[in-house]
């Protein structure tokens, strides 16, 4: 049996797939969720959850959370004399989950899927495979939350084609992501989040206020049990929004009570801040996808930090319309990605649905890029694989020689947004040799091909010779060998042909040219207007815009030959 893993900044929890739809595995002590928080004692036992967190109350210093920000980073956490990496604590949470599913399935469980952030890069999701094998899991597919809490929802079920926005605010991220359903197909058409912004952060406003009144404390001077229970205090108070428009919090100090009580307005003022940082992912999604707010046809939210009152009011204001919330926002993504294990599976009452995903990352290469004559500026990002093209994709840049009598080209594969190399991660470089001469003589076609399991194939040709050089880089969930991956690109290899080299493309613009050159004056011009915005469309390699130039180029095309 394959089971799905919510793997969570504050909670983590698994769910399994029956007949009756998918169902949350409950852990040890019969709970739904188990927090995410590693404590070890003095004989190197290691706890995970609840226990774990009452530990961190008594002793702070044995006690590890909120790691999951720190997915793929050499960050050390220490746990008394002991240190770990975030992929490590993640992997005792995972095994916790894992032996939790085999006492209350009464089975072993070797396969798991694992969701992440949509906005995780290469080396988080890598750590978050590693982390699933250090727990005794073969991970199946890292899913990311948005997708599976589409899966959850029943998005793909929709008879009718619809656009979803799924807001998923949990504990430590924060994640937006646009999907289109169509048929059988669910289309990931855009992600945006912040891997730095979550329910943790709303707690953080309360502690603020709260230090705020009593500034005779800081955090300098109090020791690390009593930031521990003052942190405590104010996740406590913030839940207690839930229950009405006041909320307070008592701090035990020393032996005195320091109460803070505050109404529903104030925090939400004072969490304006917080709430404007997640106004830009959200706008850069719907830009990103080339949609408009108002052709989205739901809104879903997902992760625990979404219940609260203050950033439920805050969406329903934002997108004008009430989300919904009809499963909770704590146990969607498990639950879809325990759907996901099942379609894995191919089990009987599943209906297959193709899932297609997107770069949550543009792609691209290090050049030296000449901004006025002689004058250079080295370490420039070249982006070649736009953030949020839909994969599988390929894409070719043509880069040229500096120097002169340059005589090999390094090719710095990098993954960012940043339009400094340096700010961008390196998923490595390969080096091809180039005939010797004046700079800007020689050249190399540099394609990048993306596939879907997360396989970057970069294609290096010397224009000169036709000289090439092949290198793979895989990432996230890739488990195949040498053959499989080699059968996979096999397989792209249309990708690589030029929009406007495929025989439909080509014959319009043939007859656009001929055309032109049998016009005259304004009407050429009008011509030549039509075929630029008609190869710029080519040039963008995206196929929803190609297809609707390309039919709106045949019209054109068609009107001008009926009014001849």
């Amino acid at each position: 049996m394959i089971i799905g893993i919510d793997l969570g900044t504050t909670n983590s929890l698994a769910a399994y797939y029956t007949p009756e739809g998918p169902k949350i595995i409950p852990n040890r002590l019969g709970k739904k969720l188990t927090p995410s928080v590693v404590s070890m004692d003095e004989e190197e036992q290691i706890y995970v959850g609840d226990t774990a967190v009452e530990r961190n109350l008594l002793y702070p210093g044995s006690t590890a959370s909120v790691f999951k920000r720190d997915m793929g980073s050499k960050k050390q956490f220490k746990l008394l004399h002991k240190s770990f990496t975030a992929e490590e604590l993640s992997s005792f949470v995972l095994r916790a989950l894992k032996e939790d599913a085999e006492h209350y399935l009464g089975e072993e469980v070797t396969e798991a899927v694992i969701s992440v952030p949509a906005y995780f890069n290469d080396a988080r999701r890598r750590a978050t495979k590693k982390a699933g094998e250090l727990a005794g899991l073969k991970v199946e597919r890292i899913i990311s939350e948005p997708t599976a809490a589409a899966i959850a929802y029943g998005l793909y079920q929709n008879k009718e084609h619809a656009r979803f926005l799924v807001f998923d605010l949990g504990g430590g991220t924060f994640d937006v992501s646009i999907l289109e359903h169509f048929d059988t197909i669910l289309e990931v058409r855009a992600v945006a989040g912040d891997n730095f912004l979550g329910g943790e952060d709303f707690t953080m406003v309360l502690e603020e206020m709260f230090f705020e009144k009593y500034p005779q404390f800081n955090r300098l001077t109090l020791d690390e049990k009593t930031l521990r229970h003052i942190h405590k205090q104010a996740e406590l108070c913030k839940l207690g929004f839930s229950e009405g428009r006041k909320s307070s919090m008592e701090c035990k100090i020393g032996d005195e009570i320091f109460p803070l009580s505050v109404d529903l307005v104030r925090y939400e003022g004072a969490c304006g801040e917080l709430l404007d940082k997640i106004r830009h992912p959200v706008k850069r999604s719907l830009s990103d996808a080339h949609i408009r707010l108002s052709d989205i046809d739901k809104v879903v939210l997902v992760g625990g930090a979404t219940k609260s009152p203050v950033v439920r009011r805050f969406v329903s204001r934002l997108f004008k319309a009430l989300p919904d919330t009809n499963i909770n926002p704590d146990e969607a993504v498990a639950l879809g990605a325990a759907v996901q294990g099942a379609m894995k599976e191919r089990k009987d009452s599943i209906r297959e649905v193709i899932l297609t995903d997107v770069c949550p990352f543009t792609l691209g290469t290090e050049v030296v890029r000449e901004w006025e004559r002689g004058q250079y500026e080295n370490g420039v990002f070249c982006p070649i694989i736009d953030r949020n093209t839909v994969i599988p994709a390929s894409r070719t840049e043509r880069l040229y020689t500096v120097h002169d009598n340059q005589t090999k080209i390094r090719i710095n594969v990098l993954q960012g947004e940043s339009r400094f190399a340096a700010n961008n991660l390196s998923l490595g470089e390969l080096t091809i040799d180039v005939p010797s001469g004046k700079a800007g003589e020689e050249s190399v076609d540099v394609t990048y091909t993306y596939d879907i399991n997360s396989i970057l194939e970069v294609e290096v040709t010397v224009l000169s010779t036709g000289k090439k050089e092949k290198q793979v880089f895989c990432g996230r969930d890739v488990d195949m060998s040498e053959e499989e991956i080699k059968e996979r690109l096999d397989t792209l290899a249309y990708l690589k042909i030029h929009p406007r080299d495929r025989e439909e493309n080509k014959y319009l613009l043939l007859l656009g040219e001929r055309i032109y050159e049998e016009s005259l004056g304004e009407k050429r011009q009008y011509i030549e207007s039509a075929l630029h915005k008609y190869e710029k469309a080519l040039n963008s390699y995206d196929n929803g815009v190609i297809e609707e130039a390309k039919e709106e180029f045949k019209k054109f095309l068609e009107e001008l030959e009926d009014f001849e």
